[in-house]
């Protein structure tokens, strides 16, 4: 079996296919795992993708989930390590970027040593970094509807601030007007900020040259951190040794069949206009009242009776996207009844939203769509996923993945993980078009 030659750790699943994605797209043939494996991988992978639930619990199991991940890649062969986060940094003052960042250049290089950039840019998702900012679109990330996000509020974009006050090591910048020189003029930028004591530099970048530009920088770099984008650039490395496989097409995944189904637990602002172009569609709809569910009514029955008939004629959409006022008003309300955290009502709709997929499956579904980090994670846990085969991008960032689940009577399922603030208004009815569409 071949053995990768790149290891990533994700921080969140949607994340994991994002980045899984980008390096299927550059020419990389790409597994994505459901944690850390207890068995071996299914057929031969340049890369390996390591998804973990990470960017939101305590920085401590954060790290200790990232390290296990990180042990395990080396134990494959990996030579080069990738930790990925999400394009919007989406993190707190106490972590968990910085500290995860921290812990894997230790155990790679010792405490305190080692050097390491981070680049969250993607271009072609409009998230692109300058001057150390971190736009989205055309605004600064602070002032984007990240803003606003119910776990990770990102209310600064200078990145060199918010990753030094999480990282115990000096963060500097590596500007575009260094970038855009090429990859000879940022390793010599790295140079002279290693010599000055930095460990981490911030990386401007504002188009896919840029990015080619840092890939080439990064050539033998032990441990990168980014978002999905500087991906793109690091497959002509291997490439140039001749080490990527290449007797067939990176992103070929089994024919689709099946039952098709969407399922959204995002509040994003995108999200929440796919579900309504999902609905001026005419197509089948069911929202799921946050309230109901927290106050332990069936709801999972509730929806599959509605959903089983339905599936044969059309794609079928549950959704418990909301608005963040009302968001907010749930889990207070929430809050005030039970006498505990907000948050609490998330997990859930989280659960809840899990065992209506593994219920769609039992009923036939095949083709399922699933919007949200935190929600793609509970669903593909609840259909014992372990591994997915990476197929071709729905949109950047969304590809079709084939996968195993013991509930899908050994047929492959085919299923896409879209982050929250990914895809575009269409893209819940045209990902089915997508996968029916012939190679």
């Amino acid at each position: 079996m071949r053995q990768p030659v790149l290891g990533c750790i994700a921080d969140d699943f949607t994340g994991a296919t994002d980045l899984a994605s980008n390096l299927v797209r550059a020419g990389m043939r790409t597994v994505q795992t459901i944690g850390v494996p207890d068995d071996a991988l299914h057929g031969d992978a340049d890369a390996v993708v390591v998804a973990l639930k990470t960017r939101t619990i305590a920085p401590a199991d954060a790290v200790t989930a990232s390290l296990a991940a990180l042990r395990w890649l080396r134990s494959r062969g990996a030579e080069q390590i990738y930790f990925k986060y999400c394009s919007t940094f989406d993190s707190t003052p106490a972590g968990n970027i910085g500290p995860v960042i921290d812990a894997l250049l230790d155990e790679l290089h010792g405490p305190g040593e080692g050097f390491t950039i981070a680049c969250p840019a993607f271009p072609e998702n409009r998230r692109t970094v300058f001057k150390g900012h971190l736009f989205v679109g055309d605004q600064l990330l602070s002032d984007s509807g990240m803003r606003d996000h119910p776990l990770t509020p990102m209310t600064d974009a200078n990145l060199v601030r918010v990753l030094q006050a999480q990282s115990r090591r000096r963060v500097g910048l590596v500007a575009h007007d260094t970038v855009a020189l090429g990859a000879q003029a940022i390793s010599a930028r790295f140079a002279a900020l290693a010599a000055t004591g930095i460990r981490i530099a911030v990386l401007d970048a504002v188009s896919d040259d840029d990015l080619m530009h840092i890939g080439r920088a990064m050539d033998g770099m032990p441990l990168v951190t980014a978002g999905s984008g500087v991906a793109i650039g690091l497959p002509q490395n291997w490439r140039a040794r001749g080490r990527l496989s290449t007797d067939a097409a990176a992103d070929a995944l089994p024919a689709a069949s099946g039952l098709q189904a969407v399922i959204a637990g995002s509040c994003s602002e995108a999200t929440r206009g796919q579900v309504a172009h999902f609905r001026q569609s005419g197509l089948p709809s069911f929202a799921i009242d946050a309230m109901a569910v927290a106050a332990g009514e069936d709801v999972v029955t509730r929806v599959l009776e509605w959903a089983v008939p339905r599936l044969a004629d059309s794609p079928v959409l549950i959704y418990a996207t909301a608005e963040p006022d009302a968001v907010r008003a749930a889990q207070a309300r929430w809050a005030g009844e039970r006498g505990s955290a907000g948050s609490g009502v998330g997990e859930l709709i989280e659960q809840a939203l899990s065992r209506i997929a593994a219920r769609l499956v039992d009923a036939g579904v095949r083709q399922l769509v699933v919007a949200g980090g935190e929600t793609s994670g509970a669903v593909v846990q609840a259909l014992g996923v372990r591994q997915m085969a990476i197929g071709a991008p729905i949109d950047p960032g969304v590809p079709w993945t084939a996968a195993q689940s013991p509930l899908a009577g050994g047929v492959p399922m085919h299923i896409a993980l879209k982050s929250g603030n990914f895809g575009t208004a269409d893209f819940f009815t045209r990902a089915f078009e997508r996968l029916a569409m012939p190679r």
